[in-house]
């Protein structure tokens, strides 16, 4: 099939553009050029400004939060005093208190007996006791131990207390062996011996013998003795022992200034009599005794 070539219709030429309107919109669009880039480095030259202004205003929005913050929690401290002034959990966790140290422990006495002092003796007081003249003649030690002993409700016999006490012929050695079976018999350590080393007693010793007395006695504990040479009782006996002699005191009287003693080998057959603690010291004088 042969194909006929038909020529196109011509469309008539358009008509030039004046030089004048094709140089009007360059000038236009480079006039909106040279404007964008002057705002553009205007922007750039003032964005520091900007931001700082963007700052403050920022800096003035949180001082008015803060103001407003600050006015809503005086409203509530108004509202609830307790709850402001008690601290809060997360202040609590931030520094949390240290505890105060442990208390010292007092080293005073109780207050129930702080103020309280022992109960003062009596002026006067006599033991019961259960009087034995000694067994033979160098049984005094043993003899006036016992009687000592039975003012503790204890009754051994002489003989049990002279071997305790080591006793011979010639008869018991000084007042530290009445001390130490005094001690051994009642189960304690109450006794203590005391020596008068003078030919006499000096009136510290005679006080101190006092004291004794009375301590002892008034605790229920007889008063053990080795005395030597003579002494006259309040009744005007004598009693001579120039060897030595072991007697037990078994009461006082006048606050302890007068003792009375048991006597088991009392020459006048009574057994018992008074006389001043100061002539018991004496007597006892480079002896000792067991209070």
């Amino acid at each position: 099939m042969s194909y006929l070539y038909k020529p196109r219709h011509h469309s008539p030429s358009p008509s030039p553009v004046p030089l004048r309107s094709r140089v009007l919109p360059i000038a236009v669009a480079a006039a909106v050029l040279a404007v964008t880039l002057v705002v553009g480095v205007a922007v750039q030259a003032s964005g520091p400004g900007l931001l700082a202004d963007a700052q403050s205003l920022t800096s003035a929005d949180s001082s008015r939060s803060d103001v407003g913050q600050a006015a809503r929690d005086r409203q509530r401290t108004q509202a609830a005093p307790d709850a402001a002034a008690a601290p809060s959990k997360a202040a609590a966790g931030a520094a949390p208190s240290t505890p105060a140290p442990p208390a010292a422990t007092s080293t005073a006495p109780p207050a129930a007996t702080a103020g309280t002092t022992a109960p003062a003796a009596p002026a006067a007081k006599e033991l019961a006791y259960r009087f034995a003249w000694q067994e033979n003649f160098y049984f005094c030690g043993p003899a006036a131990t016992r009687i000592a002993l039975t003012a503790r409700s204890m009754y051994p016999s002489q003989s049990e207390v002279a071997q305790s006490l080591r006793t011979t012929v010639n008869g018991t050695d000084s007042a530290d062996d009445t001390t130490r079976t005094l001690n051994a018999y009642t189960k304690s350590s109450f006794y203590k011996s005391h020596y008068i080393t003078g030919q006499s007693a000096t009136q510290a010793e005679i006080d101190r013998m006092q004291a004794d007395i009375v301590n002892a006695i008034a605790n229920g504990y007889a008063v053990v003795a080795n005395i030597t040479g003579s002494a006259v009782d309040d009744k005007g006996g004598s009693h001579a022992y120039p060897g030595g002699h072991y007697i037990a005191v078994v009461g006082y009287s006048n606050g302890g200034k007068t003792v009375k003693i048991a006597d088991p080998a009392d020459a006048l057959g009574v057994g018992h009599y008074t006389l001043t603690t100061a002539k018991l010291a004496h007597w006892t004088a480079l002896r000792g005794y067991s209070a």
